[in-house]
């Protein structure tokens, strides 16, 4: 019997007044999705005060809360939690700063802190500007989680330092860590944290029968003090939290079963299968036409081998559900299912053409101009996934197609990692290598995440392999699992290779495919220009060690010269006299 799936949980209180002041400048909101919003994107909570001295700043914290709840979900599911809420909050910051530039000085423009809370999967992610708060309950107190940006003057005369609308460009303060069942955060605006104590506000949250009931009883306790100014307070609980291996709304397909192998030729869901274009032990790959509208699909089944395979399964499911969040030419697009699928299949555009490997094996030996142009379209490709906050991870020559046209588009994307889901499915991210080893970035063998430089470590290795046909470490990549293995890593020169490559081509190849990331091209761009034009560093003017140009010859040479040198004084010791 299948257990079911425990989702992210809240409980909340929430309480905002005027208090002595005519109008409430404080604006609040908590947004608590279902299905895959919840899985996705997670619960937002958020809170923001208006500067007293403006009389337009309600509107600023009002905008501040609302274009958070709405616009945050409405980004990419594929991005993180913290890349998702910056581009938010930083865009109404945009618009708010422009607001503020037509007043006629800061003190009557559209200004507010903010802080936000996101509950997303088992983690909490804090975004905080301005002098607002977000505690969590700690035993009988509480736990300040953010740093007020205030600068005091005098004991009586301060200032708001960060806060939205003030400056063009915003700081925002980023905290992340685990979540616990039964966590409690506060958030609260200066008029309700400066007037009570601490541990007056922990007593109340547990005391009191209801967190709305605190979150009043607190405000209340607040004014009796003698707050002068707005008060709003939010109480979240965490009632309970999704299994750490709980994948399965991640998408909808990733609970449907495969089916059998169909027979080609014949019919399957709403299509006529035609011919087999692919198989493998991990997949079958054939063609259809669409009953419907008689457009060439190409059907993608799991491999009978892999079918008990329940990681293998969800990240199959995965691959539609990335191909439809990736708008470029370079990327293999997803199709629409003509009805209701019964069963975990996938369908993607029908590409007449070749692979990179059989172009390669066509083009043994291709001009510089023509890798330039692959390795072009290649990174195309490549940054419409990164512009998603999506890692590759197994670029390799037979996962890029070439149609007649010349145009390249890479497939296949079991091993994608994406930091949205990672997010809210940390079971998936495990250490296990999954692209193929020889174009494997060095450091994904050492347990460290796949990232844009992995990505352009298989770039690199790709175009040596068009331009050499070989691969700059050999098969030494897959053996390097140790630091001290791969600092032993000798790349060979594709100068000493074949005469057609440039030195300056080849530095910047060195470049791209050097052990350490932090030694690599900082952009798919860098990479492509120095592929372009010399870079007067990887000029020939720099001497290059032997040793390091062409390191089978060097020690070739050391050897022959170590044997005659044996030679010489055998010949010495036992010669004849």
């Amino acid at each position: 019997m299948q257990v079911p799936q425990k989702f992210l949980k809240i409980e909340t209180g929430q309480f905002s007044t005027a208090g002595r002041k005519p109008e409430n400048q404080d604006f609040y909101g908590i947004l608590e999705p279902r299905g895959q919003a919840l899985v996705h994107k997670g619960i937002a909570v958020a809170i923001a005060d208006g500067i007293s001295t403006s009389p337009v700043a309600h509107i600023a914290a009002e905008t501040a809360v609302k274009s958070f709840l709405s616009d945050y979900y409405c980004t990419s599911d594929t991005w993180s939690v913290k890349t998702a809420a910056s581009r938010v909050i930083s865009a109404t910051n945009s618009w708010l700063y422009g607001q503020t530039k037509q007043a006629s000085c800061r003190d009557k423009g559209y200004v507010c802190t903010f802080s936000a809370l996101v509950l997303k999967g088992r983690q909490a992610h804090l975004f905080h500007l301005g002098d607002s708060r977000i505690w969590r309950l700690a035993g009988q107190g509480l736990e300040k989680l953010t740093e007020d940006h205030r600068v005091q003057l005098s004991s009586e005369d301060s200032y708001l330092a960060r806060g939205l609308g003030l400056v063009q460009a915003v700081e925002i303060d980023y905290r992340a860590f685990e979540l616990r069942s039964g966590d409690v955060f506060v958030l609260t605006t200066d008029g309700v944290h400066e007037f009570i104590r601490q541990g007056d506000i922990a007593a109340a949250i547990v005391q009191s029968a209801s967190l709305d009931d605190a979150a009043e009883a607190i405000v209340e306790q607040a004014l009796e003090a003698g707050s002068t100014d707005n008060l709003t307070i939010q109480i979240v609980r965490v009632a309970d939290l999704p299994d750490a291996s709980a994948t399965d709304l991640l998408v909808e397909e990733g609970t449907l079963p495969p089916s059998p192998l169909p027979r080609v030729p014949g019919e399957f869901e709403g299509y006529r299968l035609l011919r087999v274009l692919h198989a493998s032990n991990r997949s079958h790959i054939f063609l259809g036409e669409d009953e419907t509208s008689g457009d060439l699909v190409a059907l993608k089944f799991p491999s009978m081998d892999m079918r008990d395979d329940e990681n293998y399964l969800r990240r199959f499911a995965m691959e539609e559900w990335i191909a439809r969040r990736i708008s470029s030419p370079h990327v293999l697009k997803a199709t629409e299912i003509p009805k209701e699928r019964q069963s975990l299949f996938l369908s993607s555009e029908f590409v007449e053409g070749q692979t990179l490997r059989q172009w390669m094996t066509d083009n043994p030996h291709p001009d510089l101009e023509a890798v330039r142009a692959l390795a072009g379209q290649i990174a195309k490709g490549l940054r419409a996934f990164h512009r998603k906050e999506m890692v590759h991870q197994d670029l390799r020559p037979e996962n890029i197609l070439i149609d007649k046209a010349g145009t390249v588009k890479i497939i296949d994307f079991g091993s994608v990692r994406i930091a949205g889901v990672m997010e809210a499915a940390p079971a998936l991210d495990t250490s296990e290598v999954l692209g193929t080893h020889q174009y494997t970035a060095p450091e994904l063998f050492l347990g460290y995440l796949g990232t844009e430089r992995s990505d352009l470590f298989s770039l690199g290795v790709v175009v040596y392999e068009m331009l050499t046909g070989r691969l700059p470490y050999g098969a030494s990549v897959a053996r390097a699992t140790s630091e001290k293995a791969q600092a032993a890593l000798r790349y060979r020169s594709a100068c000493s290779v074949t005469e057609r490559v440039p030195d300056w081509v080849d530095g910047a190849i060195y470049r791209a495919v050097h052990p350490v990331p932090g030694k690599r091209y900082d952009a798919l761009s860098a990479f492509l220009e120095d592929l372009h034009r010399p870079n007067p560093e990887f000029h020939s003017a720099r001497s290059v060690p032997f040793a390091e140009r062409d390191p089978v010859r060097f020690w070739q040479f050391v050897s022959a010269i170590l044997a005659l040198l044996c030679a010489l004084l055998f010949s010495q010791l036992f010669g004849n006299p």
